[in-house]
């Protein structure tokens, strides 16, 4: 193994001089020990090379997030012109979110092996070439197949991405950075909408599903800036040499092993409750909330814009309540505040008005739940097995929420709609608060070999 007690200064892959990992620590530790004078205090006390880091995370998640949400805007387009059912179109969203999942474990995996900033490169220009290829389909089975390949980049951004900026931020302000990086997500949907918008006032509908998607072969160029200035994290280099001397690999099944696989399994269910709680939510209430209670704004840009707003702060916010309570308090807030919303919303009578303001906290809970996924799983694993640890459970996560919706709709041929959305959003936050009471606290963890 590596050792930690070294002081010796030694060179990066890239030729930077780089202090001794016992140095290093007590470097780690004193600026952990240094109060933050302002939210933003953590930013500037960081390195050059770690903003940078920050920033290819941010950026790559945005651009996924723009290029996964395009498939909402055309569907009825599709529908128009190639004559395909909601159940076909469902399929196609469905395949995506299925492959997203086998992809993010992959990549997981990918970066224990390859580094971090590698597989993020590949992440991206995978999902980018892919929704490319979504704007030359004739039908729709070439649309499924392409969906379905770019959704493997998809899922593998976001394991690459939180792996890497969770390895270089210091345990202190870990919470708020990958936090941030993860509100990304809400700034793409909103520039997806936007291009939308855009796109097709100017270029007829049955020619600008197309160019929306070629739009997305947009990212691809950020990958040379990515290969230049974003390195490796430390923790991950060190534990590369230690895996080199010891002549050892990372196995795909060292997340089953007999030490750590009661923590994978409850990892498993924190994550799908999360995500089961929220595809629950956010697919079925504007349906719901036009079917059966007749609201008029529900799918206008004043509602989707005033959720989007709500998801970016809820994104904001949880990243620092996840570093001032601790992940497990903050998943049990979010998860409280997230099912007291869906009571409000399918119980309580509602006009148009209180609905449009009620999008906010809509928006802020379900995505604000997010903010602590990424340091907790960041901080749960050895560096060793790190990145497939944070990938399966993630994703794992994903698969099964993933079959929430249909859950849902089928079971509302029985009960009404209103109440299943309710039934189902409440089982996927009580699985999120037992989960969270079993698995251990986090917060300010050292991340070592």
């Amino acid at each position: 193994m590596h050792d930690l007690g070294a002081t010796t200064p030694r060179l990066t892959t890239s030729g930077k001089l780089r202090m001794g990992a016992k140095d290093q620590l007590t470097a780690d530790a004193e600026l952990d020990e240094a109060p933050g004078k302002g939210p933003f205090s953590w930013y500037r006390a960081i390195s050059s090379s770690e903003k940078r880091a920050f920033w290819s995370c941010k950026v790559g998640y945005v651009l996924d997030a723009m290029d996964t949400q395009f498939l909402s805007f055309v569907i009825p387009t599709l529908i128009a012109t190639w004559g395909i059912t909601r159940g076909d179109a469902g399929l196609i969203g469905t395949v995506t979110l299925l492959s997203s999942a086998v992809g993010g474990w992959a990549a997981g995996v990918l970066s224990d092996r390859i580094g971090r900033v590698k597989t993020l490169q590949i992440t991206i220009l995978w999902f980018a070439i892919f929704t490319l290829v979504c704007a030359l389909t004739q039908n729709l089975t070439q649309l499924l197949w392409a969906r379905g390949i770019m959704g493997l980049g998809f899922g593998g951004e976001w394991s690459a991405g939180s792996v890497l900026i969770g390895e270089v931020i210091r345990p202190r302000d870990r919470g708020k950075a990958v936090g941030i990086v993860q509100a990304g997500w809400a700034i793409g949907w909103g520039l997806s909408t936007l291009l939308f918008m855009i796109v097709f006032s100017l270029v007829p509908a049955e020619y600008a599903w197309r160019v929306l998607f070629a739009i997305g072969i947009a990212p691809a160029p950020f990958v040379i800036w990515i290969r230049r200035f974003v390195n490796e994290p430390d923790v991950h280099l060190k534990q590369k040499q230690a895996d080199v001397e010891a002549q050892v690999r990372p196995s795909l099944l060292d997340i089953f092993r007999a030490d750590i696989v009661w923590t994978t399994l409850r990892a498993s269910v924190l994550a799908t409750g999360v995500q089961g709680g929220y595809y629950a939510v956010t697919t079925w209430l504007p349906t719901y909330l036009k079917t059966e209670r007749h609201l008029s704004v529900i799918g206008t840009g004043n509602y989707l814009g005033v959720v989007i707003v709500g998801s970016y702060c809820g994104y904001l916010a949880g990243a620092y309540v996840s570093d001032m309570i601790g992940r497990k308090r903050a998943f049990i807030t979010f998860a409280v505040a997230s099912f007291a919303i869906v009571v409000i919303y399918t119980r309580l009578p509602l006009d148009n008005l209180f609905m449009l303001a009620l999008g906010f906290p809509l928006g802020f809970c379900a995505s604000g739940i997010f903010s602590g996924m990424g340091p907790f799983l960041t901080e749960l694993f050895p560096t060793r097995i790190r990145g497939s640890g944070q990938g399966f459970c993630y994703n794992f996560g994903r698969a099964i929420g993933a079959a929430f919706p249909f859950l849902i709709g089928y079971v509302s041929q029985r009960m009404t709609l209103g109440h299943a959305i309710g039934v189902f959003a409440a089982a996927a936050y009580g699985v999120v608060i037992l989960a969270a009471l079993t698995l251990p606290e986090t917060k300010g963890r050292q991340l070592q070999t």
